[in-house]
């Protein structure tokens, strides 16, 4: 697939090493003020990124009383999950969340950071769909061999997710590379469709609502239809994190699995009702209109995690040169820190 797809090399690696291993943030604090295991006092705020019009499920728990004495400390938003995870990994923030193959990539690269909870997901009611003009000749996965298909990121999930879909569908490794993928804002993406700047483009939540109210898109394919419901990807720590904050980790993980499972039992109409007042109490000049299109928290139950929420990608990881031989997922999670799902 035509694409400027940056792999980390090894020597970024190591740069990466080492600015965790030195960074002075809420880890390193614990050197003086957590001892995790031994008893002392462990870090009780948590930096983050979060989303700009909506509520993350981190924020959601700690809106609940889920997080307990564990505090979240906002330092701003994010515009992608690759670029939030990486800032978790370099000590920029506690913990990032993205698209489960972009957490592949930052371990295989060499940065310390472990998955501890699924975050986002999809099933028939929260999917991400690829859109075209209604008029338009694409209608199978042959038909997006020489066009171009706007994403938001390369490297992530709606690159995983077309890749797959074409590879399912029989094409070649080499018709692959002639479909070519166009990095666009979200917000511009059924713009850019429209006005033909792309011939297709990835669109979900509230993007996807609005541009099939507007009419005249319609949808090839979702990812909901090529996998049914799945874990997209998980939440990450650094290592050292965890072991100088094993119970804060454990609060954290276990706060977000409750939140999960309050959003999957709670009326959609309290749940949206929960999110708006989140929304205006923390006062970072939002709009609370995209929260109506909330249909539902796409997380498997629990937010366990699983082999396969990685091997799914598997066929992708080694066409993009991610990984080199064969995936080992069990060095890239744990359900330890997961109360709901441990016990």
């Amino acid at each position: 697939m035509k694409r400027h797809l940056t792999i980390m090399s090894a020597a970024a690696a190591v740069v990466i090493a080492m600015t965790v291993s030195g960074c002075g943030g809420a880890a390193e604090a614990g050197d003086s003020s957590s001892g995790g295991a031994s008893g002392a006092t462990e870090v009780k705020e948590l930096r983050y990124q979060g989303w700009a019009n909506s509520v993350t499920l981190p924020e959601l728990a700690q809106d609940l009383g889920y997080l307990g004495d564990v505090k979240l400390n906002w330092v701003g938003n994010t515009i992608s999950g690759p670029q939030d995870i990486q800032s978790a990994a370099t000590g920029q923030t506690d913990f990032g969340g993205a698209f489960a193959g972009a957490v592949v990539k930052l371990v295989e690269a060499g940065a310390p950071v472990k998955a501890v909870i699924n975050y986002y997901g999809e099933d028939e009611k929260t999917f991400n769909g690829f859109y075209v003009k209604e008029d338009s000749p694409i209608r199978t996965a042959r038909d997006f061999i020489g066009k171009k298909i706007a994403v938001n990121t390369l490297g992530a999930h709606s690159d995983a997710v077309i890749n797959t879909y074409l590879q399912k569908n029989g094409l070649s490794a080499e018709e692959i590379k002639q479909v070519q993928l166009v990095v666009v804002p979200p917000n511009d993406t059924e713009e850019a469709i429209r006005r033909g700047q792309v011939d297709a483009g990835s669109l979900g939540g509230v993007l996807q609502d609005k541009a099939i109210a507007n009419g005249g898109l319609r949808s090839v394919f979702s990812d909901a239809e090529l996998f049914g419901t799945f874990a997209g990807g998980p939440y990450v720590l650094r290592t050292d994190f965890i072991a100088k904050n094993p119970n804060t980790t454990r609060t954290f993980t276990t706060g977000v699995a409750k939140a999960i499972e309050w959003e999957r039992t709670t009326p959609r109409e309290e749940v949206i009702a929960r999110f708006t007042k989140i929304l205006q109490e923390r006062g970072r000049n939002e709009n609370p209109a995209a929260l109506q299109y909330w249909k539902s928290v796409g997380v498997p139950a629990k937010g366990e995690i699983k082999d396969e929420d990685f091997t799914r990608w598997g066929k992708w990881l080694k066409d993009t040169g991610i990984v080199q031989g064969e995936l080992d997922p069990k060095k890239l999670y744990t359900n330890e820190f997961n109360g709901l799902v441990t016990g």
